[in-house]
């Protein structure tokens, strides 16, 4: 109850949920002592794969025995997983404690609600010098406030794509501009670029990253990966090679993203990680909402024998590769839709082939999401388009055969409420 109002106090310091400048979080670090010059970190930018790409650093960094701080957003079921030291997420207490602190450091000043989370995490993260910070950047990099390092050992570049236009002007929501956004202001220090969407994305990453002076490793040209059809994929960097077991999460994407956390933490020369490292590291990864199955609980006893997965992606380019994945499949998939107002809900849903049904829903405690009517409405020229007041319901309504696959997708969000529900 008491982190809970700390939070609630904390977004109400500033009336906008984004307000992209650094000048809020510089002014409040330095009356922190500037933590974020004390730390070592990995910064990870993009649109999709942050997550899944800090996650797999991190197992393999774990099995390293190397203890990593971690800063990631949004949070899915609660706000301490934001905040990870010491390879430990902190409780209640402990993290109310922090939030005390920054709060009074801040002394009321306008500040938004990210802002001041970023700050506590780099004020907390300070105290633990030797530990790797794997730090995702928010909404655009350039103003994001994770952006006020001075040094860092590595950014790693993931997938980009059209996301969150409505924060850029009319005239500038393009992927060019996405682009400088997020790539021209990176570090001097090392840059991995994962793979794209397209030849033509890569090539406008390596233009506006061209004058930046750090050691450049690109998917394709500098390291890559071959998917076997036996229990193992292998793995080339001018390192050499790993013959590596399949990791313990799904989607052909997630080797994308495994391989990228590799030639990262091989490129820093500062992390001595070996062979063994690596191959124990990808089959303990914990990825939550990341085409999570769920295998028990109150949702999973609905569907019995079926499969049930949910998955918080919600852009056009999340839809692409979740599509990839379903299509690898032989079974019949029903998807269960939630999104916010503000996606391209039509362009996403274009991206799933051969679905069986799809059943909309609101989410709930989302009031910037679209509700399920309305969603139902945009999306009424697809086949077998239902909508359902909540997920129990949405569950319950699907006529489901023997092997078919229930799919919830469409927001973090949504995958957060449901993984609560269950």
């Amino acid at each position: 109850m008491k982190l809970e109002k700390i939070v609630s106090r904390l977004q109400k310091l500033h009336p906008k949920e984004i307000d992209l400048s650094l000048d809020r979080i510089l002014n409040l670090c330095k009356k922190l002592n500037n933590p974020q010059d004390k730390i070592k970190a990995i910064s990870v930018v993009g649109t999709n794969g942050k997550y899944s790409t800090i996650q797999a650093m991190y197992a393999i960094l774990k099995e390293a025995k190397i203890n990593c701080n971690i800063y990631t957003s949004p949070h899915i079921k609660k706000i301490n997983e934001r905040f990870v030291f010491n390879n430990k997420e902190l409780g209640d207490n402990e993290l109310s404690y922090l939030l005390e602190q920054v709060e009074k450091a801040n002394d009321n000043h306008p500040i938004t609600f990210f802002e001041i989370l970023t700050a506590a995490y780099f004020y907390k993260s300070a105290e633990y010098p030797d530990n790797i910070n794997l730090i995702e950047t928010g909404l655009f990099h350039r103003f994001d406030a994770t952006n006020i390092l001075d040094q860092n050992l590595a950014s790693v570049v993931t997938s980009i794509g059209l996301d969150h236009l409505d924060w850029l002007p009319k005239n500038e929501q393009t992927i060019e501009k996405i682009i400088f956004e997020k790539t021209s202001k990176l570090l001097n220090s090392n840059i991995i670029v994962a793979k794209q969407s397209s030849l033509e994305t890569s090539k406008k990453i390596e233009k506006t990253i061209k004058n930046n002076k750090s050691y450049k490793l690109f998917f394709g040209d500098n390291y890559n990966y071959s998917d076997n059809e036996n229990s193992f994929f292998y793995y080339e960097d001018m390192s050499g090679g790993i013959k590596l077991p399949r990791p313990n999460i799904n989607g052909q994407f997630q080797l994308e993203n495994i391989s990228t956390a590799i030639a990262a933490l091989r490129a820093i020369k500062e992390i001595n990680i070996n062979d063994e490292h690596i191959k124990n590291g990808i089959t303990k990864i914990e990825s939550i909402a990341r085409l999570q199955e769920i295998t028990e609980g109150k949702l999973k006893d609905l569907v019995e024998t079926n499969r049930l997965l949910v998955d918080g992606s919600h852009n056009p380019l999340g839809a692409k590769v979740l599509n990839n994945y379903l299509e690898s499949l032989n079974c019949n998939k029903h998807i269960i839709l939630g999104m916010m107002a503000n996606k391209d809900h039509r362009e996403y849903m274009s991206h799933f082939k051969e679905i069986a049904t799809l059943t909309t829903i609101d989410i709930p405690n989302q009031p910037n999401s679209i509700s399920g009517k309305d969603l139902k409405d945009k999306l009424i020229d697809l086949e077998n388009v239902q909508y359902k007041e909540n997920i129990f319901e949405a569950i319950k309504s699907i006529p489901v055969k023997k092997n078919d696959l229930i799919l919830i997708t469409g927001s973090l969000y949504l995958a957060g409420e449901v993984l609560n529900l269950n």
